[in-house]
């Protein structure tokens, strides 16, 4: 799990596919790393949890490599990336961590596209366009996840929605390099789904923890069978 809040912003080295037709990333960080990365952990890549599959880390440059889905690829903005691109990195929330953001899975719904951006005094609006059948989890004043960053929604209208994002969100992440027309990664907001479907199917309040305890587990299963597969891959 994450919390949308950015701490690193990466640069994209290389971008190769395999003959499964996966991708196969390499990032570099020239932040220094505040925590031990362990082959098979977690980390949101503009949003989209990936399991880290190899790494170099030194006093100059670390290199963090990852395998990107077909089906992640058809789902999210990775196939437009390019070489020397940038792109937001959040390491995964352990037991302790402060809640900055709000509960965020890294598992991306689609792609919102950036339709307008005005400057506010000393924030920007950002307007974006995204399909109909996402826009129903989304809401005024209700938190949505955006290349991985947590954000509330100013406004909905129509199949658009906005945010605002002020000068330290702007200046720490990938925002600062966005342009009319890029595509960005959606995932919608965990609790807004379970509700709209508790609403819809008429649950009881137990029937809404069951889904929000069994969305929970499901996390911790995915990352232990990409861990399982990652120690299969090394043998």
């Amino acid at each position: 799990m994450f919390t949308g809040i950015i701490t690193h912003i990466g640069i994209i080295e290389e971008l190769n596919f395999n003959k499964e037709k996966d991708l196969l990333i390499k990032i570099s960080t020239i932040k220094i790393l505040q925590r031990k990365l362990q082959i098979g952990c977690s980390i949101s890549c503009n949003g989209t949890c990936l399991t880290l599959v190899d790494k170099k880390i030194s006093a100059k440059k670390n290199i963090l490599s990852f395998q990107v889905s077909k089906e992640t690829l058809e789902k999210t903005n990775f196939k437009k990336l390019k070489i020397s691109d940038p792109i937001n990195l959040e390491f995964a929330m352990r037991l302790g961590d402060e809640f900055g953001g709000h509960l965020v899975s890294g598992h991306i719904d689609g792609r919102a596209k950036i339709n307008k951006i005005t400057k506010i005094k000393d924030s920007y609006k950002f307007t974006f366009t995204a399909e109909k059948k996402l826009l129903k989890f989304i809401s005024k004043k209700g938190s949505v996840t955006l290349n991985g960053t947590s954000l509330t929604v100013n406004e909905v209208k129509g199949n658009s929605f906005s945010v605002n994002l002020i000068k330290h969100t702007i200046d720490n992440t990938t925002f600062k390099f966005a342009k009319i027309s890029d595509f960005v990664n959606l995932e919608v907001d965990m609790l807004a789904r379970i509700a709209i479907r508790h609403s819809r199917e008429g649950w009881n309040s137990e029937g809404l923890k069951k889904e929000l305890d069994s969305r929970l587990r499901g996390n911790d299963i995915e990352e232990k069978r990409m861990t399982t597969k990652v120690s299969r891959n090394k043998k």
